[in-house]
């Protein structure tokens, strides 16, 4: 006899096909999860490391920004130093002028005139003083212009002293000092 089989074979199908098709779902729902977790966790990997190489080169940054600050003060500092040398400098090197000066003055000063102020400002010297007459105030400047350490003298001021008995002249008159070693150091240059 014939084999009839009256189970409803193909609901049971349908459910094995349904669960299949759910358990494939599932597991790719399950696969597509683990893949965006993955990818998720590939992403704030990348942005943790790349905060860290942006907080490294600030840190380095903000150090080779100290470094420049620190720089350019010694910069200033030896700029500062610099400039000080230098007026050193100079100061010594005019150091044996002033004496060499006083030792012209004294040569160039003619009997019968004497000096009651000597100031100088920069290059400038200003002379004050009596004679006893004209003459030997233009013998002081005829001297003054051969000096080796003064020059260009030019008179201000010459007149007859106040008082009645004295037959003094009072002058003021200004030259302008020579320096033998600028003009050295100026031919040495050339």
């Amino acid at each position: 006899m014939a084999h009839i089989n009256l189970l409803p074979w193909r609901e049971e199908q349908r459910k094995e096909q349904q669960r299949q098709f759910l358990t494939m779902l599932g597991l790719s729902v399950v696969l597509m999860i683990l893949i965006i977790a993955a990818i998720h966790l590939q992403y704030a990997r990348a942005l943790n490391v790349q905060d860290s190489r942006n907080s490294f080169l600030q840190t380095t940054i903000t150090e080779v920004e100290a470094q420049i600050a620190e720089i350019t003060k010694l910069e200033k500092d030896k700029q500062r130093l610099l400039n000080r040398i230098e007026r050193i400098q100079k100061l010594q090197s005019n150091r044996p002028e002033i004496v060499h000066l006083f030792d012209d003055l004294v040569r160039v000063l003619p009997e019968g005139v004497y000096l009651t102020s000597f100031t100088q400002k920069g290059k400038t010297l200003v002379l004050e003083g009596k004679a006893q007459s004209n003459a030997r105030v233009s013998a002081l400047m005829r001297g003054i212009d051969k000096s080796k350490w003064m020059t260009k003298p030019v008179l201000d001021v010459i007149q007859k002293d106040n008082n009645k008995d004295s037959r003094d002249r009072n002058f003021k008159l200004q030259a302008t000092q020579y320096s033998a070693i600028a003009e050295d150091n100026k031919a040495a240059k050339r």
